[in-house]
């Protein structure tokens, strides 16, 4: 596509297939997608798609809709086999991040299988463009790629283009519209649904199926009801009848996402009712066809009095669901943060993970960067998410193991020419795939496959992107928020800093600060209970200050400043010491970019080096405020005797 950056998909990629004799073998749709690259490929490197005597062999060997496939090497032809031609669609682009290496020496038969099965990423777009939020919810690269000007985009030849990224890195699954539910996307349900089929149309190539976010009063909004009970007969009818009209336009649905009883959507507590009891009801229409619904559990008060230290946001989403545990249907998937709080740059993982092993949990993961920059900061989050998934969160299982409900990240894909905004925030999308389908892969791996897949290999090249990605999450964390406080950001847009911007608002307390000391404290023994709702080792080790980690001290309890760390710190030495590494090591990767600009596509250095200038200048704003921050409220200086203000 003309001025569309190619992301990780570039013509040269293709190389190592499109200069080879390549056998497809099979039939059907997806199989078409594979013979059609190879064909595309050959075109453009002088290979041939061919009948006999391959260098490599692409064979459908079953009609299974499986995501499984195997690939080898051996006499000089490489194999990629599969019994469902989503295996063989992945098998394909496994050989295509391979690249040269797919094609030399030998390599005994290894079967690839995804180790969570579903891989979503939630779209928070507005079909109508709204007055506060704009066209994407959170979305920091533009408008959306699937709605303009109030319906679908006509031509959705960029939203193919998508699907072919997101297949390439694994994903298999799409909400197309916000969790936030207005009137425009309402309809999307019911008279609508012909513009989702559309959607479902362009990527259905890539296999990858469409999900629709959904209003729990759509029976009312939509239906003429009046009532949204979810036991209520007339309304278990009424979602019953509006889903199998869904599936008629789209036999390949994917199911529901509901926000519900969250920051002012309509749900089940206004008729008495469970979550249990809502999400059911959706789970009953959609069981005949297959179909799933993921229901969020960000649940929590958000008009809580700042002056009561008992009411504790982090415990919400434990207290709601945990009672509940067992009661939702084999195909209600409850869809839960990875932090107990929305996506802070450093919180602990929710205990709500582990507490619920009768029910069907996915995990939420947020590679827009809400919280992380927004996307005017290099912010690689692999490193987050590879600790997260790899969490032991019980003595039995990791995240990533627990995510029985798949993996969801909400969407950083806008309708930009670099897809991302930031050119570099391609790399948080195309971990979180891959991240999705191997949770415990090495991220250094994955940004390699990255770097190597967007930009070409050479070492300095190499090297100077991965000196600017590697630490850059807790770069971040440094000029920020310090060690496991959040939320000090502007109200509302949530860019840039203001320590009390959330303090005494209804919608949380976020660091208690005083003259004395900082943190909250939610330790059982003095506190609001928090940390008593992970099970052992980790109950015990949030309980005291002495054994709670250093990043998460602030986040369990309330410290004095003088507090010394396990670093040998004290808390207020590291709140200042960090703050001047963080624009320090933002001004480092200010300069190593700036030697890549003849490795570098022109336009592309050009957009990250005018964002890597906003980034310093708003990294230098944060350490000046944090700083300022604290010294004025403790009184302590910084004992290397930098300027404080």
């Amino acid at each position: 596509m003309r001025g569309v950056d190619p992301a990780w998909l570039p013509d040269g990629a293709f190389r190592p297939i499109g200069s080879r004799r390549t056998l497809v073998r099979g039939s059907g749709p997806l199989v078409d997608t594979v013979r059609g690259e190879v064909a595309r490929a050959c075109e453009r490197f002088g290979g041939a798609v061919v009948r006999d005597d391959p260098d490599l062999v692409l064979e459908l060997t079953g009609d299974d809709d499986i995501e499984t496939f195997t690939h080898g090497r051996r006499d000089g032809c490489t194999s990629v086999t599969a019994s469902g031609a989503r295996g063989l669609l992945y098998g394909f682009f496994h050989v295509v991040r391979l690249g040269e290496a797919a094609f030399h020496g030998e390599a005994r038969p290894v079967v690839h299988e995804p180790q969570v099965s579903l891989r979503m990423l939630d779209h928070w777009d507005n079909v109508a463009v709204h007055p506060v939020m704009g066209q994407v919810e959170r979305g920091y690269a533009g408008g959306s790629l699937f709605w303009e000007d109030g319906r679908a985009r006509g031509d959705l030849e960029r939203v193919r283009a998508y699907g072919r990224l997101l297949a390439a890195c694994g994903i298999n699954a799409v909400a197309v519209n916000n969790v936030n539910v207005h009137a425009a996307e309402a309809r999307l349900l019911t008279d609508r649904i012909g513009e989702v089929a559309d959607i479902a149309g362009a990527l259905r190539p890539y296999g990858i199926r469409v999900h629709l976010s959904v209003t729990f009063a759509a029976p009312m909004v939509l239906g003429g009801l009046p009532t949204a009970d979810p036991l209520h007969e007339s309304v278990r009818a009424w979602w019953a009848g509006a889903t199998a009209r869904v599936y008629a336009a789209i036999p390949d649905f994917g199911g529901f996402v509901v926000k519900a009883d969250s920051e002012g959507q309509p749900g089940p507590f206004a008729y008495g009712r469970t979550h249990a009891d809502g999400a059911n009801t959706l789970a009953a229409a959609l069981e005949p066809f297959g179909g799933t619904v993921h229901w969020r559990a960000f649940v929590y008060d958000h008009r809580q009095d700042w002056r009561d230290r008992s009411t504790d946001r982090a415990r919400a989403a434990y207290d709601h669901f945990v009672p509940l545990d067992g009661e939702f249907a084999a195909n209600a998937v409850l869809q839960v943060k990875h932090g107990p709080m929305d996506f802070q740059v450093r919180e602990p993982v929710s205990p709500l993970i582990g507490a619920m092993p009768g029910t069907r949990l996915a995990v939420e993961l947020q590679a827009t960067q809400e919280y992380t920059g927004q996307q005017r900061h290099v912010c690689w989050l692999g490193p987050m998410w590879s600790e997260v998934l790899r969490f032991g969160i019980t003595g039995e299982a990791t995240v990533g193991a627990s995510a029985a409900g798949g993996l969801v990240a909400v969407s950083n894909v806008g309708d930009d020419p670099f897809w991302t905004g930031h050119p570099l925030a391609q790399a948080n999308l195309y971990t979180f795939g891959r991240l999705a389908w191997e949770p415990d892969a090495d991220p250094g791996r994955v940004l390699d496959e990255w770097v190597r897949l967007t930009f070409g290999s050479g070492p300095r090249l190499t090297a100077g992107l991965h000196a600017v990605l590697d630490g850059s999450w807790r770069t971040y964390e440094k000029y920020t928020a310090p060690l496991g406080v959040g939320f000090m950001v502007q109200p509302g847009h949530h860019y840039g800093p203001s320590v009390d911007g959330y303090e005494y608002s209804p919608w949380g307390t976020y660091h208690f600060a005083d003259r004395e000391g900082v943190g909250v404290d939610r330790s059982v023994a003095s506190g609001t209970g928090y940390a008593g709702q992970y099970a052992e080792p980790w109950a015990e080790l949030y309980e005291s200050p002495e054994t709670c980690p250093d990043e998460l001290l602030l986040f369990f309890h309330h410290v004095p400043y003088g507090h010394v760390l396990h670093s040998g710190r004290t808390v207020i030495q590291h709140i200042y010491d960090t703050h001047f590494e963080g624009v320090a090591e933002v001004e480092a990767a200010q300069q190593v970019w700036a030697s890549l600009a003849d490795l570098v596509e022109e336009a592309r250095h050009a957009r990250v080096t005018e964002l890597i200038g906003e980034q310093l200048r708003s990294a230098r704003e944060w350490r000046d405020q944090v700083n300022s921050y604290f010294f004025r409220k403790s009184g302590v200086p910084d004992e290397r005797g930098r300027t404080i203000y």
